[in-house]
């Protein structure tokens, strides 16, 4: 029967199918209607009753009795109506008289809902030509709304609302803000976006922030939609001891982007001064494979950067590099200038400007068989003193070409044999202690042997263990060059088996050594993991450069203790040693993390001995503490603790507190930093943020939602 009605219908609609272009959209479609009982009236009039359902294009429309009038175009819809457009527009309502296409018309006791976030419900609702939607006596929110009457936890009240559908823009008339029925703000005009635009011109989530150092203040972003491709946030701090404004500048290109950001600030810590700093970074893709990579960093004083908390940072670097990698060549070249922000430190007699290049290249010969290895790097360190020294300038390049094979011995020993030798040259200026050029030939020669076992036990658990063992050897005698790259060694399972331990080419490991240790790990397909790796090196001679607490120190090692334990999504603990032979600790690091249901939870301890080599006067332990825990759907309380154990005194403690619900997005923090420079004093910060949901792109969970119970 209703095939049969369908059919009558399309018939009657006719003359408006005809009113359609020669090339029809989807929105100049004729329209359908679908009901169970259809009967017509006089000569124009159609009346369909019952299931009735209406398309026209994207719209569908949905009622219990339509009313068509052939001779003016227009419906008569009696409700309860519903009303959805195929964009994330739905509307009920009572009552309405619509045109033919159900695109302009008017609607009583309206109430739309966007992107099934934001409501809006009004006395009377004029929709035209399917872009404006006026909404009289209108009330907006994103919160649930109850059927016993109270008020929802927030609204905004309007004379006027109107939706523009094509710019996804909401304009209010005589806004009043209200919560929980209370008005507290008032606006005469307000422009927010619906929950359908990405990215839009207005102000972001506001934040009040109070320090003991800048007083109360509030900080309202303003975010900018310059085009597509490019936007701006500017965001204003204002308090009783500040006016700082900072930016954000990013922008897209076809092959790169770019990111500014920065800061400036007149305030009552250093009255009369102009403050400011200014971080940027980008990337580009270039031709032949090649990448483009820069970043500047520059402030205006030591401590301004810790002051508002805008980075850690105690040494900046501004740096472009290029670079190219393929799977047999690496091409790297860059200039990076440095600026420490340290109280100890003098910029002028540190390596400022720093150039560098490396070109690795490797070849699979057939006659030897094996592996090539070719490397060439360049460095140069410029300092700003003129004086004898400490402004020493220092330029180096380094070539280096090794032979590497692997065999399969008899019972599964596998051997590696590497085979090569370093040239370097040095010139050194301003420093009359030093030969102005030298020179150097570094010969070299390793076997390794490894002996790999592997077994599958019960339920799949897999275990694999590979003792090893190395003869390395070193030639040449080491020049009297300065130090500069290789001030700081760490001895660990990624250099066990290297000829020279020092991460630069300024220093090198000289004369004949043993190098041996045990990798163990076992691997569960129900989750738990577990590895262990054991090392230590012997050297026929000892190396005055390695520092106290490299590990490295004397003709014998301490032991490198490392391992992994971990359970699949649950925890994960992490630790690394180096143990002497008197079982004393020169370095330790442990790290643990944890995820359950509802809590977070992470430390790590660090110790490190004393070591003047390497500028630590004083033992270094510390433990961290950070995690959160969901204290139901709606709290979620965070923490955050530093603590210093070698001075018995907390460095950082943070403590935050959220709630969220569909509607709304709540945050309380409070966050304790102790000086760490004379430039620098402690400061206690409290943080509030609110956020109103619904006028973004960004939906919330449904666990979020309260119930009118």
């Amino acid at each position: 029967m209703r095939l049969l009605h369908l059919i009558a219908l399309l018939l009657m609609l006719w003359p408006v199918a005809l009113l359609a272009q020669p090339a029809p959209t989807e929105e100049d479609a004729p329209a359908v209607l679908i009901a169970d009982e259809v009967f017509i009236t006089g000569d124009s009039e159609l009346i369909a009753r019952g299931n009735v359902e209406a398309f026209q294009g994207p719209v569908r429309l949905t009622a219990p009795e339509i009313r068509y009038n052939r001779e003016t175009g227009a419906l008569i819809v009696t409700g309860p109506i519903t009303l959805e457009d195929g964009d994330g527009v739905t509307v009920v309502a009572s009552a309405a008289e619509l045109d033919a296409n159900l695109r302009t018309g008017l609607l009583r006791s309206a109430r739309m809902v966007l992107d099934q976030q934001l409501q809006l419900a009004a006395v009377q609702m004029q929709r035209v030509n399917d872009r404006y939607s006026q909404l009289y006596k209108t009330a907006v929110t994103s919160c649930r709304i109850c059927e016993d009457g109270r008020a929802p936890l927030w609204q905004i009240r309007a004379k006027r609302v109107v939706h523009d559908k094509q710019e996804r823009q909401l304009y209010f008339d005589s806004a009043q803000l209200l919560i929980l029925d209370v008005p507290v703000f008032y606006l005469p005009r307000l422009r927010l976006p619906d929950p359908t635009l990405e990215r839009a011109t207005g102000f972001l989530r506001p934040e009040i922030r109070s320090t003991s150092q800048l007083g109360t203040g509030i900080i309202v972003p303003y975010f900018i939609n310059i085009a597509p491709d490019r936007d701006l946030t500017l965001t204003p701090y204002l308090s009783g001891a500040t006016r700082t404004l900072q930016f954000r500048y990013r922008q897209a290109f076809r092959k790169g982007r770019i990111t500014v950001t920065g800061a400036v600030s007149r305030d009552d810590i250093r009255p009369g001064e102009t403050r400011a700093y200014l971080f940027a970074n980008g990337s580009f893709t270039l031709p032949r494979d090649f990448q483009l990579t820069f970043d500047i960093e520059a402030s205006s004083d030591d401590a301004y950067l810790r002051n508002y908390d805008f980075s850690d940072k105690d040494r900046l670097d501004s740096a472009i590099f290029i670079s190219r990698a393929r799977r047999d060549q690496y091409i790297q070249g860059g200039l990076t200038v440095f600026s420490s922000l340290r109280d100890e430190d003098v910029n002028d007699e540190l390596p400022s400007v720093v150039a560098d290049a490396i070109y690795d290249q490797r070849f699979f010969p057939d006659l030897i068989g094996g592996e090539l290895r070719f490397e060439t790097r360049a460095q140069t360190d410029f300092r700003e003193s003129d004086l004898d020294q400490v402004g020493r300038d220092v330029a180096r390049i380094g070539l280096e070409a090794d032979w590497l094979r692997s065999w399969i011995l008899p019972v599964g020993l596998r051997a590696d044999v590497q085979l090569g030798a370093a040239a370097d040259l040095f010139r050194n200026d301003q420093d009359s202690t030093l030969e102005r050029t030298t020179s150097q030939l570094t010969p070299r020669g390793a076997l390794t042997l490894r002996y790999p076992l592997a077994r599958t036990g019960a339920g799949g658990v897999t275990q694999s263990l590979e003792p090893v063992a190395q003869l390395g050897w070193v030639g040449g005698d080491r020049l009297d060059v300065p130090n500069e790259q290789s001030t700081r060694v760490e001895f660990d399972g990624g250099n066990l088996l290297s000829l020279s331990r020092f991460p630069g080419f300024d220093r090198r490991e000289r004369g004949r050594a043993l190098a041996f240790g045990v990798n163990w790990a076992r691997f569960d397909p129900n989750g738990f993991d577990a590895a262990l790796t054991l090392g230590q090196v012997i050297r026929e001679d000892a190396d005055e450069d390695f520092t106290l607490t490299s590990g490295l120190g004397g003709t014998r090692s301490d032991f490198l203790v490392a391992g992994q334990l971990a359970a699949e999504d649950d925890w994960i603990l992490t630790a690394r040693s180096l143990v002497g032979d008197g079982f004393e600790v020169n370095k330790a690091e442990v790290r643990g993390d944890y995820t359950g249901d509802r809590l977070r939870l992470g430390g790590s301890y660090v110790w490190l001995d004393d070591d003047p080599g390497e500028d630590r006067d004083d033992n270094i332990a510390e433990l961290m503490l950070d995690g959160g825990y969901r204290i139901n759907r709606y709290w979620t309380a965070t923490a955050d603790w530093r603590y210093d154990i070698a001075v018995k005194q907390a460095s950082e403690v943070a403590l935050g507190f959220s709630y969220q619900n569909e509607c709304v997005s709540v945050g309380f923090s409070v966050e304790r930093e102790y000086a760490t420079s004379t430039s620098l004093e402690p400061d206690t910060t409290f943080g509030f943020t609110i956020q109103l949901k619904g006028f973004s792109a960004r939906k919330g969970t449904e666990t979020y939602t309260r119930t009118c119970g």
